[in-house]
């Protein structure tokens, strides 16, 4: 069996409920004699143990038994540690999120942010063969999740991301960069980077287009989405009189965006809204697949029906042994 974990580990603490159990059996057979006042011994054998001495001690054993292997199966055993090479069709896919303060702006529902993470992660529910990456930007950039096939993770990530996590400002060729050295190394035939900002490069070592250029070379294809509506949006802003919504002008940088897509064979996006933006993310679904070879951890397999049969024969033979061989008279 390989290893055992419980999905409610809590729950095996009734187990030291057995231990009074078996001290109060032990103290109440240590002073339970049975007794008859007769004449005389004379033609009574001397005292002998007979093997349904034994058997009785042994139901009792069995009883214990049966109560701890169902504590045990209520406590849920899982087997883990189940990995499996499995060929898989699919692409790899990095994720370069801008997380400037400019993406808290309310033009999308209920702002830039949060809607471009809901329907990110829309997206990754559906490629369901793919593996993941995600890198996230702002002034600096940091790996946030390499690549991997096990998207809860992607997921319950994508879900602690927050604005204000890093340095702020927009380091677009920064970002694209550091995504670029996540998938360079990979053996998809298909190698994509989804890059989302909604401003215009002001911070960062790395020049925009010299990072599309970077990926170019190593056959990665970036489509590069501008999120952000058209004019001006609605912006808030901490005042001494609380949460102040304005206005504000939308720069996005959509000349050097489209480069970079045109550069590495990607495509440029404009979303100016949830939906608008959600039919992109469409779009990019429709991306070719190719065949990868991936290690995947198998779903974790429940073990409590093997604990509840060894209780099921111990009671019944347990029955069996009461009223056959070890039956009392009253």
């Amino acid at each position: 069996m390989n290893n055992i974990t419980f999905a409610n580990p809590n729950l095996l603490y009734l187990l030291i409920l057995l231990i009074p159990v078996i001290l109060w059996y032990i103290l109440k057979n240590k002073n339970f004699t049975a007794s008859i006042q007769i004449s005389t011994l004379k033609g009574i054998p001397g005292n002998h143990i007979t093997y349904k001495h034994i058997l009785r001690h042994v139901l009792f054993a069995f009883r214990v038994i049966v109560l701890a292997l169902l504590i045990i199966a209520l406590a849920r055993p899982q087997s883990t540690l189940n990995w499996k090479n499995v060929s898989t069709e699919g692409i790899d896919i990095v994720l370069a999120l801008d997380i400037s303060s400019s993406m808290l702006a309310m033009d999308f529902k209920p702002d830039r942010l949060e809607a471009a993470k809901d329907l990110a992660i829309q997206f990754i529910s559906g490629r369901k063969t793919d593996r993941i990456g995600l890198v996230v930007f702002s002034g600096e950039s940091f790996t946030q999740c390499p690549l991997t096939s096990d998207h809860k993770v992607v997921i319950n990530l994508f879900r602690d991301i927050k604005s204000g996590m890093i340095e702020d400002g927009t380091a677009i060729g920064l970002g694209l960069a550091n995504a670029v050295s996540r998938i360079k190394d990979s053996e998809a035939k298909s190698k994509v980077i989804i890059l989302l900002t909604d401003g215009v490069n002001n911070r960062g070592s790395v020049a925009p287009l010299t990072a599309a250029e970077l990926a170019n070379t190593f056959g990665i294809r970036v489509y590069t989405i501008g999120v952000g509506s058209m004019g001006t949006a609605p912006y808030p802003f901490n005042t001494v009189y609380g949460v102040q919504v304005q206005n504000i002008p939308v720069e996005i940088d959509e000349d050097i965006l489209t480069k970079i897509a045109n550069v590495t064979g990607g495509k440029y996006f404009r979303a100016t809204n949830n939906e608008k933006l959600r039919q992109i993310y469409n779009e990019i679904d429709q991306l070719e697949k190719s065949k990868i070879e991936v290690k995947e951890y198998s779903q974790k397999n429940e073990e409590f029906l093997k604990f509840v049969l060894a209780a099921l024969i111990l009671l019944i033979l347990d029955i069996s042994l009461r009223f056959t061989i070890l039956r009392q008279i009253p």
